[in-house]
């Protein structure tokens, strides 16, 4: 199995950091320990740091302690839909013209609507994954300083814990960028913190912005962080560093209100250039295109794992979770057995859809292979592109883009209906496509941004002539839609549109966004979601965003 770092991953409590005030959430959204362990007890040895270790990317699929569902790390939002990539990818794309639900959860029609507040049990579910994870981070690197290092681990044991302490560094500063990014400013604590004694500090989105920076940019040079490719499979190196200072630096003038797109077409030269990765260009057989091999179950195998930076790891046996790539594939599935069979389950949660807006990117769905939507309904009539009625699952196409089949067409887990695809947190595709943007606002090489694209595009269109487009074309307006047509649906979209001027704007529109039906301009300072209520309440250091 691919997912090794999971593998007997034990519920460790890892201290009292995660349940006294590492984080200022209130008793309903706290983060508890589930077992009596306590640091002396866990860090004992290398198999103990690695065990929490295997929980700090755990933090990203799973939700508690016991499977699917039972001892969540966190409360006030069911266990199952509490995933930290199921939460983050409904806020960058169900706020987007890239997808829409029907389902009626506390809450779910908000993204749409526009209309959430700071008491959304989502967003407080969204807020405390995120922290729960920085919490976690913190209480890691604090056991795993050089001083108690030396106490408690033979020297040959120290250098493998020094480079766990730096992923786990990687996996704090992508937690707090995240935060940043939905919520602009917040609470900010490290492992230099004192434990319960004190409430966090708040920090503005500048500030937040200068720490990820820091912190990424530390790791890319530090001897203790694994060099590219060199890390076990679903493991960070820096590679992955590079590539999320190119994303910070492409929204630096979001973040700032200083562009610094130099920068980012500099960090993502270093990983296209110097990352050892490369784009998947093999179909496999009939069962997939090139590009549809990197949402295969088994595509942490070659080739798509050599495309693939940094991956979620999700597994139908070790790694099981109503999120993730499970509510991707299933959610998206409806009651049709033959949809069912092309993504590899027996059962569909008739939950997910996109809008005419994401369709309409692909002119040519006959070629380019990553425009996939299924266009049936259940008695096999035509779908209706358009969506009258937005809580009807039988209006609007399906998305056909994670499949949990292999290379050779074999669903994987039998009835199990979880799913084995691993989501692309950072694959090569989007760092590409990051030095050209750039290059389209001034910064990096027009000529080699060029090259990048039309690579991408070769592979889309299984390099059938009238892919490739001129240099005239390659606009900034160009790229936008570019990554529409590679990156939809995962997770990317908000903070495109955001960055481009279209997520709350009425100069671009979708049907229902803010809930109407041809669309409409949404609240401005919508472009941020609020800080829950309860944290503001429990932490008199907090300030509200504007209008919340």
């Amino acid at each position: 199995m691919h997912k090794n770092i999971f593998r007997g991953l034990v519920a460790v409590a890892t201290g009292l950091a995660l349940a006294t005030g590492t984080t200022s959430c209130t008793d309903e959204l706290d983060q508890q320990p589930k077992f009596e362990t306590t640091p002396d007890k866990v860090y004992v040895d290398l198999n103990g740091y690695r065990s929490v270790l295997a929980k700090l990317y755990g933090g990203f699929a799973l939700t508690g302690q016991t499977g699917p569902n039972g001892a969540g790390d966190i409360g006030g939002i069911d266990e199952g839909t509490s995933d930290y990539i199921r939460q983050y990818w409904s806020a960058q794309e169900l706020t987007t013209d890239e997808a829409v639900v029907n389902w009626n959860d506390l809450g779910i029609r908000d993204w749409h609507n526009m209309n959430w507040d700071s008491s959304n049990p989502l967003l407080r579910g969204l807020y405390s994954r995120i922290y729960f994870e920085i919490a976690a981070c913190n209480e890691f690197i604090r056991e795993s300083s050089d001083d108690k290092l030396a106490a408690r681990l033979q020297a040959t044991d120290v250098a493998a814990v020094k480079q766990y302490r730096a992923e786990a560094r990687f996996l704090r500063a992508v937690a707090y960028m995240h935060a940043m990014d939905l919520f602009g400013n917040g609470p900010f604590v490290t492992e230099a913190d004192q434990v319960g004694f004190t409430s966090p500090q708040y920090y503005t989105r500048p500030q937040f912005f200068a720490f990820v920076e820091q912190e990424l940019t530390a790791l890319a040079t530090d001897p203790d962080f694994a060099e590219p490719r060199t890390n076990e499979y679903a493991r960070v190196d820096k590679a992955a560093a590079w590539a999320m200072l190119s994303r910070l630096y492409l929204n630096a003038e979001v973040y700032t209100g200083t562009a610094r797109y130099a920068d980012a077409a500099t960090q993502a030269k270093k990983v296209i250039d110097t990352g050892g990765y490369s784009l998947v260009t093999t179909p496999a057989g009939n069962v997939s295109s090139a590009y549809g091999r990197l949402f295969l179950a088994d595509n942490n195998t070659a080739p798509a794992r050599a495309e693939i930076i940094w991956p979620i790891a999700f597994d139908v046996n070790n790694t099981q979770s109503y999120g993730g790539t499970t509510f991707l594939v299933n959610g998206a599935t409806g009651s049709s057995a033959a949809w069912q069979a092309r993504v590899g389950q027996s059962t569909g949660w008739t939950g997910l859809r996109t809008t005419q807006n994401l369709f309409n990117l692909f002119p040519d769905t006959a070629r380019d292979t990553r425009g996939r939507f299924w266009t049936k309904k259940a008695d096999n009539s035509n779908r209706s592109l358009e969506i009258t009625d937005l809580y009807d699952f039988e209006q609007g196409y399906g998305v056909v883009k994670f499949r949990n089949i292999n290379s050779a067409g074999v669903g994987q887990g039998g009835a199990q209906n979880f799913s084995s695809v691993d989501f692309p947190m950072i694959r090569l595709a989007e760092v590409m496509l990051t030095y050209a943007e750039a290059a389209t606002r001034g910064a990096g090489d027009r000529a080699v941004a060029l090259n990048y694209v039309n690579q991408i595009r070769a592979r889309a269109f299984n390099n059938q002539p009238g892919s490739a487009i001129t240099a005239a074309q390659l606009t900034p307006e160009f790229i936008l839609d570019e990554r529409g047509r590679e990156l939809y649906w995962e997770a990317h979209r908000r903070t495109d549109l955001v960055r481009y001027k279209r997520f709350v704007e009425g100069s671009y529109l979708w049907p229902w966004k803010a809930g109407a039906a041809a669309g409409r301009a949404a609240d401005p300072w919508r472009n941020i979601f609020p800080i829950p209520a309860s944290d503001i309440s429990a932490n008199q250091n907090l300030k509200q965003n504007d209008r919340y």
